[in-house]
C-alpha cells in the first residue's frame, strides 16, 4: 500500500493539505476524530479492495499505524 494513496485519502476526507501529512502525523494533529478515521478506512478498503480489521481501527493514532494496519490486510 502506498503511503501516497493513504495520504491523499486523508487529505480529501479531512480537507487538509497533503504536505501536512507524514507517517508520524496523528489524526488528532489533523483535526480528525474516530468517525473520520472510519471514513478514511472505508475509502481505503474501497479503493484498494482490502478488508481491514475494524476492531483495530480504534487503536490507530498515527498515519504510520494506519499504513501498517492496511498492509497487514493486503
Amino acid at each position: 500500500m502506498e503511503f501516497e494513496t493513504l495520504k491523499n485519502i486523508i487529505a480529501e476526507v479531512l480537507q487538509v493539505d497533503p504536505d501536512e501529512i507524514s507517517m508520524d502525523t496523528t489524526f488528532d494533529d489533523l483535526g480528525g476524530d474516530s468517525l473520520d478515521l472510519y471514513q478514511i478506512i472505508l475509502e481505503v478498503q474501497d479503493k484498494l479492495s482490502v478488508e481491514v480489521d475494524e476492531e483495530k481501527v480504534a487503536e490507530i493514532k498515527t498515519v504510520g499505524e494506519a499504513v501498517e494496519l492496511i498492509q497487514d490486510a493486503e
